[in-house]
């Protein structure tokens, strides 16, 4: 009988690039469960995915709790409609808060973008028009903030 792949911590850190301490985090927050050999941590194939599964999830910006009823989603009923439709809200929650920062990064690249122009112009006037051109920069810079 073929036994189960396992992995240690370092394996596992190392695989996904984060510190051993990291996995500890996520094991002291319920995340991974994995079992003892001695004083060493075994973490199995399960343990493996349940931590994809976290990684996945912080980097979507979703909190702890958030990631742990997706992992519980995962290792339960495949069907289960209410958490399915629990986790659509918050992915629809989180996809609003993206698109709006994505739509404030764009206006401030707009406003750099723009003083930026602003600054290469004036590096091309002549001194008799700088004196004006740096007075409407210095108004414009003033009106952004």
């Amino acid at each position: 009988m073929a036994r189960e792949q396992t992995f240690t911590i370092t394996e596992l850190a190392r695989e996904f690039d984060i510190t051993p301490r990291a996995i500890r985090f996520y094991e002291d927050q319920g995340l991974l469960t994995p079992s003892r050999s001695g004083r060493a941590r075994v973490y199995s194939k399960a343990d493996r995915t349940r931590l994809k599964l976290t990684l996945r999830g912080k980097r979507l910006g979703l909190s702890l709790a958030e990631v742990k009823e997706l992992i519980d989603m995962y290792g339960g009923v495949r069907n289960s409609a209410p958490q399915l439709e629990s986790f659509l809200k918050v992915l629809a929650v989180r996809r609003a808060t993206l698109e709006q920062q994505r739509e404030d990064i764009e206006a401030v690249l707009g406003e750099i973008a723009m003083l930026e122009k602003q600054c290469h112009d004036l590096l091309g006037h002549d001194a008799a028009g700088a004196a004006e051109a740096k007075a409407e920069l210095r108004k414009r810079i003033r009106d952004a903030a």
